[in-house]
């Protein structure tokens, strides 16, 4: 495939063609959006696309380099098309070249830009588009750094200004057990007030356990060399670790207008996860370690700065994040999710282990006696949101909240859920307020642990 050719994917069946037609040259289309994405390196790119959004064209346009990446984005997409269950209908007009962010913005044959890839030039990427008049949808996380950090401001001043939509991808406000761990905590009657906590002993805890080999819409999920680069990726502190604070945020201070005031940094650190070069092959295909990555390895083992844990209070409430990589999860377990917040009244825990057969599991310590009032918000106030929603004693005073199985759509459906709120928020202009602040706050968090955990 020469750098000038388009290339097309309808139907699921690759089409090429060699002439240098400009690709804004497509027939004018009648949807409010239209997206490019830009050198998507990671395969959250692709897992936007595993819908269909009547308020999108379903032409996308792609700017990237040639290479594994782009092609394993492609095959994505072509499968999404080809299966028997609700194919989807994208085409794809792919223009290559290493001047891919150049063609984007000189050609602009979209409004909205995708990206989701190498970490360390997403901001760079994002304030380009912003610059020239494109709005954007970008995968977390948006930032790496504190220089990253500043730029991201300024980039969000510009957006301001030229009314446009900058957003990241915050799946993991869809995930059911979450939604639910909010809206208790909402109810004064079984939860009381949020305590303030201590460093010991946080009021809100979220951990988060990853895996580097696992499988994505049933397949094996190949990992390109460069997320091993911490200077690409980003340490684990930065990364895994926003969907977590954006968490903390949504549910501790719901609606309400944060600034970086708001936050102290209390501790932070960071420790690697080791792997040796079988695995590294397993995981990325490569058959040697990349040179870029021998400064990590160390009697031929890859060390990746990959794990995180910081504390820090957000408007006085102590709050602890942890994020751990594993090589490859226990057979028939997967990625997992740990929260708890402490009430007056009431602790929420979240958990997701062998004992939940890793579905996300609700349960509810009451501290007051309060049991008719969980009754009451479970089986008759939530029951108009969450039909079928019930509740099963599990000792005095403890709770497991039965969640019906149709609510649990998995981590790769929340990319649609997330998307259609992002479609909302462009075609009715009705974001609200304390989003953009509040995004602020959660990359001036993740960058600050950093910070901290770097402290000599």
């Amino acid at each position: 495939m020469k750098n000038t050719a388009l290339v097309a994917i309808a139907a699921g069946i690759l089409l090429s063609c060699d002439n240098k037609e400009n690709v804004n040259q497509a027939p004018e289309s009648s949807a409010a959006i239209t997206i490019m994405s830009l050198d998507p390196g990671h395969f959250h790119a692709g897992l936007i696309h595993k819908s269909m959004y009547p308020q999108v064209d379903s032409t996308v346009y792609v700017f990237a380099p040639e290479g594994a990446e782009l092609k394993d984005y492609m095959t994505r997409l072509s499968g999404y098309n080809q299966r028997e269950e609700v194919p989807t209908a994208w085409n794809l007009q792919v223009s290559t070249g290493d001047d891919y962010l150049e063609k984007m913005i000189s050609s602009k044959p979209g409004n909205v830009m995708m990206v989701a890839g190498k970490n360390d030039r997403k901001i760079d990427y994002i304030s380009a588009a912003i610059s020239n008049g494109i709005n954007v949808y970008a995968d977390k996380p948006l930032v790496i750094n504190k220089s990253g950090f500043q730029k991201l401001v300024k980039t969000f001043e510009e957006a301001g200004k030229k009314d446009l939509l900058l957003y990241d991808i915050m799946t993991e406000r869809f995930e059911i057990s979450t939604i639910l761990q909010k809206e208790l905590s909402l109810d004064p009657a079984v939860f009381g007030e949020l305590e303030k906590g201590t460093l010991e002993n946080p009021a809100i805890t979220k951990e988060s356990i990853h895996h580097f080999f696992k499988y994505v819409s049933g397949n094996p999920l190949v990992r390109p060399d460069w997320f091993f680069d911490t200077d690409i990726e980003g340490t684990g502190i930065v990364d895994v670790t926003t969907h977590l604070v954006d968490l903390i945020q949504w549910e501790a201070f719901p609606n309400v207008t944060l600034d970086t005031t708001d936050v102290e940094m209390l501790t932070a650190k960071l420790w690697s996860t080791d792997m040796d070069l079988e695995q590294f092959k397993l995981v990325t295909g490569k058959a040697e370690f990349s040179d870029f990555l021998q400064k990590y390895v160390t009697d031929n083992k890859l060390s990746v700065n990959s794990n995180g844990e910081m504390n820090y209070t957000l408007k006085g409430v102590h709050s602890k994040v942890s994020v751990i990589w594993n090589y490859q999860a226990p057979e028939g377990a997967a990625d997992t999710h740990y929260s708890m917040m402490r009430g007056t009244k009431a602790n929420l825990i979240i958990q997701q282990g062998e004992a939940e057969g890793y579905v996300a599991t609700l349960y509810v310590e009451l501290l007051d006696d309060q049991d008719e009032a969980l009754t009451a918000l479970i089986k008759e106030k939530l029951q108009n949101r969450f039909p079928g929603l019930d509740l099963e004693k599990t000792g005095p005073g403890k709770y497991k909240v039965l969640i019906p199985t149709e609510y649990h759509n998995g981590h790769e459906a929340h990319f649609a859920q997330v998307t259609e709120k992002y479609l909302e928020y462009f075609t009715n202009k009705n974001m609200p307020s304390w989003e953009v602040p509040n995004m602020i706050v959660k990359y001036f968090t993740t960058t600050e642990g950093l910070r901290k955990a770097q402290e000599k």
